[in-house]
C-alpha cells in the first residue's frame, strides 16, 4: 500500500494529481489524504483529512509514503523506517507562503530511505521505481539528529 499525505494547512493540487494520474495504469492501493483542495481524484483512493489514529494505520502498514516536505512525515519516516518520496512545496505556485520546504529537502538529500523530487517529472520517475526503493536506516549525521530531536521536543511534546 503506498500512502500520500499532503499535511494540514495548504492544498497542494500538483502533487495529488500527479500521483493520481500516475496511479490510473497501476495496480497499487494507493490512500491518499488530500486536505481541502478543488482537485478530486480519480484513481486513487482518499479523503480530506483523516483521523490521527488512521493516519498512523497507514503510517505503519504503508510499503512506501509520498509528502511533500513536512518535517513532521520525514520524522514519522525515518522513525518507522518507510520509504519517503517528497516533492516540495513551491510559493510560486501558491502552495505555501515561501520556500521553506526546499530548504529542508537539501537537509535529507543525501539520506538512504529518502527521496527527492524537485519537480512533477522527477516525481514520476521515483514513482516507477516504487518497488525498489529503499527504507531509512538510522545513520543520521549528529547535527541532523539535533534538528530531528529539537522539532520532535517542540511540536511534539
Amino acid at each position: 500500500m503506498i500512502f500520500l499525505t499532503v499535511g494540514t494547512q495548504l492544498p497542494f493540487d500538483r502533487l495529488v494529481r500527479t500521483v493520481d494520474d500516475f496511479f490510473s495504469s497501476n495496480n497499487y492501493n494507493v490512500i491518499a489524504q488530500i486536505g481541502i483542495t478543488s482537485y478530486k481524484p480519480k484513481n486513487i483512493n482518499y479523503k480530506d483529512f483523516y483521523l490521527p489514529d488512521e493516519i498512523d494505520l497507514y503510517f505503519d502498514t504503508a510499503d512506501v509514503i509520498i509528502s511533500h516536505a513536512g518535517m513532521g512525515t520525514i520524522i514519522n519516516c525515518i522513525k518507522k523506517s518507510k520509504p519517503l518520496i517528497l516533492l516540495p512545496r513551491l510559493s510560486v505556485y501558491g502552495e505555501h507562503r515561501n520556500d521553506h520546504q526546499i530548504d529542508t529537502i537539501k537537509s535529507f538529500t543525501n539520506l538512504k530511505g529518502i527521496y527527492i523530487a524537485n519537480d512533477e517529472i522527477e516525481l514520476q520517475d521515483l514513482l516507477y521505481k516504487i518497488d525498489s526503493l529503499d527504507s531509512p536506516e538510522e545513520q543520521l549525521d549528529t547535527k541532523c539528529k539535533e534538528l530531528i530531536s529539537f522539532i520532535n521536543n517542540y511540536y511534539f511534546s
